[in-house]
């Protein structure tokens, strides 16, 4: 569990995130939406510890990273798992030397151990027998899911995704979101997921955090979001094309 209570972030005079609180449970996946200038990036990584709040905290299962010292946060890093947004392999490296960095970075494993973990990790994202590929020659979805493999090989507490969707046509798009869904309730993992993806939201979305110009505006369910007379929510889901088709419907039922 993540437990945020009333975070602050500014950069020079730009004041980013005005005091944002809310909780992502474990085992839940949850979805953090927004449009550009929002604040949702600035959100995600301070999450991520690659920004520290100017005031507020941020606990990870009941641990506060601004307590913690240079080797409670780097062990806090190790359960963390990151897929981001365009992917972010490393092109120069196999398939299985890309899944292996973590590995080699965080952990005194022998080869052997790296490769077995490798393995697994890409078994479970249904890829095998691509280790030595480079990442050009496979596709765009199929390095999506190598990047999924890599942010699980450390089998993470916290897995965090920035727009995993993003350049992916929607029928591999529903197949990565599927994955992660499945990942996160396998594995009890709290995932958290930065998305302009309407389709992802109704898709995984069990809780969905609304940021407008730093402050959150709203939160709630993918079950409850139809109902909601927030006019700043209804105004940003309902422009897409998913929406006002499902808003048909859900108006007849």
């Amino acid at each position: 569990m993540i437990e945020v209570t009333n975070i602050y972030k500014s950069f020079g005079d730009n004041e980013v995130l005005k005091g944002v609180s809310t909780n992502f449970q474990k085992g839940d996946t949850s979805m953090i939406i927004g449009s550009s200038g929002s604040g949702k990036t600035v959100f995600l990584k301070c999450l991520l510890g690659l920004f520290t709040p100017d005031s507020g905290d941020i606990a990870y299962d009941g641990r506060l990273f601004s307590e913690m010292d240079t080797k409670e946060r780097l062990d806090l890093r190790k359960e963390i798992g990151m897929v981001f947004q365009g992917g972010a392999l490393f092109d120069s490296e196999t398939i299985e030397n890309n899944i292996m960095f973590p590995l080699k970075m965080f952990t005194n494993q022998s080869k052997g151990e790296m490769l077995e973990r490798a393995n697994f990790v890409l078994k479970r994202v249904n890829l095998e027998n691509v280790n030595h590929k480079f990442p050009a020659e496979i596709s765009g979805g199929m390095q999506k899911r190598v990047a999924i493999a890599r942010a699980i090989v450390m089998n993470p507490k916290y897995l965090f995704c920035d727009e995993p969707n993003s350049g992916l046509d929607p029928k591999t798009a529903i197949v990565i979101d599927n994955l992660i869904q499945e990942i996160t309730d396998e594995y009890n993992i709290t995932t958290i997921i930065n998305s302009h993806d309407m389709n992802s939201v109704m898709e995984i979305g069990e809780k969905i955090i609304f940021l407008k110009e730093g402050i959150k505006e709203w939160e709630g369910s993918k079950n409850n979001i139809f109902s909601t007379e927030n006019k700043a929510v209804t105004n940003f889901v309902y422009s897409s094309d998913l929406f006002k088709k499902v808003r048909e419907v859900y108006n007849k039922i």
